[in-house]
C-alpha cells in the first residue's frame, strides 16, 4: 500500500506530544455515537484521532442524516470550521496542552451572534444578517478552544414553546419520532444533539425552551438562575426572563460547558450579581452519591394536573423510588402556599418590542430591518406567529413604563413575591431542590396543536429567576423521552448539576434515537475513504478507490467502504 505524504504531515504534527510511535492503525477504534468530551480529548491525546478528523466526522453525519425524514435540525455549516480545527492540531502539537473546550464542536442556536455565520432568529425579516462579533457566550467557547461547527434551526423569534419552525428555514422534527415534534424553540439544537451531529449544544429558555426540548429529545438541560449568563449578543425574545444554556447529551459535558460560559460581563449589567456566586467549575460536584441525604420536594400540582398522561405520572413516581433508592429524602407533597394564585398572577409581560428594537441597534447600518414594525408591515412571518406578533405590537414604550414594570425579579412585586413563597416553602421543609416532569405529556405529533401539551417548565423558574436542570428519567411505552426536572435556590446550580449526575449514573437511561446509528465509515478500526483500486489497510480492505486518507492514520482519502478481510 503507498504511503503518501500526509501521513508524515499528521505525525509530525503529534510527535511533539507523542511518547510512542503512532500505530498503523488505532487499537480501539473511535466511535461518534454518544462521544462525550472527555473521550474525545483523550483520543486525541492517544493519537487515536486528530481534531480535524473529529470535525470532518461530525460535518458528514450533518451531511448524512440532517434531511433524513426531514429532520431539519442544522441550517448553517461554519465555513471556517475545518480552518479552525487544524489550527488546533498546530497548537496542540506545539504546546502538549489543552483548554477546556479542545476541539469540541458546538452547535449554537440561530439567535446566538456569530460574525462569521448568520443570525436570523428564525425570522426571514433577518435573513442574511451578519453581527459585527460574537455573542459573549460564543466568544467564551471560542476562548476556551471550542469549534462553532453549525448554526441550528429555531421557532420563529422564538415564539414557540411546542414546535420548532421558522420562517428562513421551515420545521425541525424530532429525532426519535419524525411524526413528533422536538419542542420549542431550541428543538433544532436538541434533535441535533440527539442524533450526534455535536457534543455541545447551545440553546436559549425564555420559559420552556432548554429544559423542554432536552425534555423530549433525552439531554440535559440547564436553565441558569437569572443573571449567573449573560444575554449579550443573543436576539431577545423577553430579556427579563431569556437566559441562554447548553444541551448535552450528559450532565458532565453541561456542567464542564456551564463553567466555560458562566460569568460576569460588563456588556449585561444583570451579571454583575453573579460575581461570588458562579463556581470556577461545576463538574467537581458530580459524585455518584450526591443525592445521598439531599432532600428533594415533589410538587404534585406540577405532576398530577388533571391531564397528565398516566405514562407520565407512573415514569416520574418511578423516578421518586430511584432518587429513594440512591439516598435521597423525598417530601411528597410539597406544598406551597396560595401557589395557584401565585402563578396566575405572574405572568408574562411583553417586551420583545423594545427589546428586539435595542438588539437591532447593535447591528449598527448592517441591520435588515429597523423596528418590529417593518417586519408587521410587511407581514414577514409564518401565519402561526401572527398571535405573538399582536403581543408584541400591542406594548409601546419602555419596560418600566408599564404597569406594573415588565422588569426583572427585583423590580417586579408580583415576580419578587412568587420567589419569596417558593423559597420559603423550600425552607420549611429544609428542602435543597423542587422535583417535577419537565412535560406532563409526551411529544405531541407535529401538526397537533390542541391535545394537552403539559409544559411545566414556564409555571416557576422564569418568573423567580430560580435555576432549573432536566435529566432524562425514561420513555414512553412507543420510546418518546421524558424528563425530570430539578428546582433549586438562586445560584445553587452547582446542586443541581449534582443531583442530576446522581440520577444519570442511577438510571443510565439516556439512549440514541434510532436512524442516526454509525457511518459505515465509523464501523471499521481503519476507516478508509477512495476514489480507484483496491488497498489493504490494517485487517481490513477498501476497495472501490485510489487511497487517499485513512482515519486514524492520516493518509487522505476520498469516500468508500471499508470490509474486513
Amino acid at each position: 500500500m503507498p504511503r503518501i505524504a500526509a501521513l508524515g504531515v499528521f505525525v509530525s504534527l503529534v510527535a511533539g506530544c507523542a511518547t510512542t510511535p503512532l500505530p498503523e492503525a488505532p487499537a480501539v477504534p473511535l466511535s461518534f455515537i454518544e462521544l462525550d468530551i472527555a473521550a474525545a480529548q483523550q483520543a486525541i491525546r492517544e493519537q487515536r484521532v486528530s481534531c480535524e478528523q473529529i470535525t470532518r466526522r461530525y460535518l458528514r453525519r450533518i451531511e448524512t442524516y440532517n434531511q433524513v425524514d426531514e429532520l431539519n435540525a442544522i441550517i448553517y455549516i461554519n465555513p471556517r470550521a475545518l480552518q479552525r480545527a487544524r489550527a488546533l492540531d498546530k497548537k496542540y502539537a506545539a504546546s502538549c496542552a489543552m483548554k477546556r473546550l479542545h476541539c469540541i464542536p458546538v452547535i449554537l442556536k440561530d439567535n446566538f451572534d456569530t460574525a462569521d455565520m448568520p443570525t436570523e432568529a428564525g425570522s426571514i425579516a433577518m435573513h442574511g444578517s451578519y453581527p459585527p462579533d460574537d455573542a459573549f457566550m460564543v466568544q467564551r467557547l471560542r476562548d476556551n478552544d471550542a469549534i462553532i461547527l453549525a448554526k441550528s434551526n429555531m421557532a420563529e423569534w422564538a415564539f414557540s414553546p411546542y414546535v420548532t419552525v421558522s420562517s428562513t428555514h421551515g420545521i425541525t422534527r424530532n429525532a426519535y419520532d419524525r411524526e413528533r415534534v422536538p419542542a420549542g424553540s431550541s428543538g433544532g439544537t436538541a434533535s441535533a444533539i440527539a442524533a450526534n451531529f455535536g457534543i455541545i449544544g447551545m440553546g436559549t429558555d425564555t420559559g420552556n425552551s432548554i429544559r423542554g426540548p432536552a425534555s423530549h429529545l433525552a439531554l440535559v438541560g440547564m436553565r441558569s438562575t437569572l443573571g449567573a449568563t449573560s444575554r449579550d449578543g443573543i436576539v431577545p425574545l423577553l430579556l427579563n426572563r431569556d437566559v441562554g444554556g447548553p444541551l448535552t447529551r450528559t450532565v458532565t459535558d453541561n456542567a464542564v460547558a456551564y463553567s466555560v460560559i458562566a460569568g460576569v460581563d460588563p456588556a449585561d449589567p444583570l451579571t454583575r450579581s453573579a460575581a461570588g456566586h458562579v463556581r470556577a467549575d461545576y463538574s467537581a460536584y458530580l459524585k455518584r452519591d450526591g443525592l445521598q441525604g439531599a432532600r428533594l420536594g415533589v410538587l404534585r400540582a406540577l405532576v398530577d394536573s388533571g391531564d397528565a398522561d398516566f405514562e407520565v405520572i407512573d415514569t416520574m413516581d418511578r423516578a421518586i423510588e430511584e432518587l429513594t433508592a440512591a439516598g435521597a429524602v423525598i417530601i411528597d407533597p410539597l406544598e406551597i402556599p396560595d401557589f395557584d394564585r401565585l402563578r396566575q398572577a405572574t405572568g408574562f409581560c411583553s417586551r420583545f418590542r423594545y427589546d428586539l428594537e435595542n438588539y437591532l441597534d447593535t447591528l449598527g447600518a448592517a441591520a435588515p430591518i429597523s423596528s418590529l414594525d417593518d417586519v408587521e408591515r410587511e407581514r414577514r412571518y409564518l401565519p402561526g406567529s401572527a398571535q405573538a406578533m399582536e403581543w408584541a405590537m400591542a406594548v409601546s414604550g419602555t419596560p418600566q413604563e408599564q404597569n406594573p414594570p415588565c422588569v426583572d425579579v427585583e423590580g417586579d412585586p408580583r415576580r419578587k413575591q412568587f420567589l419569596t413563597a417558593v423559597v420559603a416553602a423550600m425552607d420549611a421543609a429544609g428542602l435543597d431542590a423542587i422535583i417535577y416532569p419537565s412535560w406532563s405529556n409526551p411529544p405531541r405529533k407535529i401538526d397537533d396543536l390542541e391535545s394537552p401539551h403539559g409544559n411545566n417548565s414556564p409555571v416557576i423558574a422564569p418568573h423567580t429567576g430560580q435555576p432549573a436542570i432536566t435529566v432524562p428519567m425514561g420513555y414512553t411505552s412507543n420510546g418518546l423521552p421524558l424528563g425530570l426536572q430539578f428546582l433549586a435556590r438562586p445560584y445553587d446550580e452547582h446542586k443541581l448539576f449534582q443531583f442530576a449526575f446522581a440520577f444519570e449514573q442511577a438510571t443510565q437511561y439516556r439512549r440514541p434515537p434510532p436512524g442516526f446509528g454509525p457511518l459505515d465509515l465509523e464501523l471499521q478500526t481503519g476507516v478508509c475513504y477512495f476514489n480507484t483500486g483496491s488497498h489493504a489497510v490494517g485487517s481490513h480492505v477498501c476497495s472501490g478507490g485510489e487511497l487517499l486518507h485513512c482515519e486514524g492514520r492520516g493518509m487522505w482519502v476520498r469516500e468508500g467502504t471499508c470490509n474486513q478481510d
